[in-house]
């Protein structure tokens, strides 16, 4: 098999087994964590690190709901197990300044976790580990688009950057801001950010005290509002109060 196969191919796999790369990276970032907190990092015991790392991984939600609120039906999403779907060229927005803005957002999100380890080479090793395992899905992704779209897709293509977005050049969004369309596909954000920042307060206080008490603190609280966020519209995304067409 030629690269170019070789590397769509992989890419594939990758985005149908995408949703595993989460637990792969909690596990190790739990490992190293409990080893940096036993180590007394000072990092560790700065609240203003954690805040810092929190807007960090919000940074990078934001940018999500930016480029999913903007774009229409079948495009920008989680897709399907089945594979790529892409009804729309999404050319307008942040797709004007990055092709990937989605990934790029995640990596923000993830960043934010990897932060709390406070271990430099873990940072480091998550990042080069991200753009190696993304850059398949982006190949992928991209093939995908090149057979769909063809020179429309290569002539929007040409001058924008993968995944760090350049600083100029933005065009208006084709479409109004769907508030219905963020708070459907992105809900869980918030409760995800949340949940594990305090994950991680629970297992800091458990490693140093040896005592399973939950502590009544800002990232319990943060977690306990965005669970109770998260549940009421997954119940709405039953109903049709988050329906609008896209």
């Amino acid at each position: 098999m030629a690269l170019q196969e070789e590397f769509e191919s992989q890419g594939n796999f990758l985005f149908r087994y995408r949703s595993y790369f989460p637990l792969i990276f909690l596990i190790v970032a739990t490992v190293v964590f409990v080893l940096e907190v036993e180590k007394e990092n000072h990092w560790l015991l700065n609240p203003n690190y954690w805040f810092f790392s929190l807007g960090v991984g919000f940074f990078g939600l934001l940018i999500r709901v930016f480029t999913v609120g903007f774009t229409p039906k079948n495009t920008s999403g989680r897709n399907t197990a089945e594979g790529q779907v892409a009804d729309e060229l999404n050319q307008t927005g942040i797709y004007s300044l990055v092709r990937h803005p989605l990934y790029v957002g995640n990596y923000f999100m993830w960043l934010a976790v990897a932060m709390l380890t406070a271990n430099l080479w873990f940072i480091v090793a998550f990042t080069l580990f991200y753009w190696v395992y993304y850059e398949r899905i982006m190949y992928a992704e991209e093939a995908f688009l090149r057979r769909k779209f063809g020179q429309a897709y290569l002539s929007w293509a040409e001058n924008k950057p993968a995944f760090v977005p350049k600083l100029s050049g933005f065009v208006k969004p084709k479409y109004p801001f769907s508030l219905k369309k963020v708070l459907k596909k992105e809900k869980n954000g918030i409760a995800a950010l949340f949940g594990l920042f305090w994950l991680f307060d629970f297992l800091k206080n458990y490693t140093a005290t040896c005592e399973l008490s939950v502590v009544q603190n800002f990232w319990f609280y943060g977690f306990v509002g965005s669970m109770i966020f998260y549940l009421i519209f997954k119940v709405l995304k039953r109903t049709s109060l988050l329906e609008d067409g896209r």
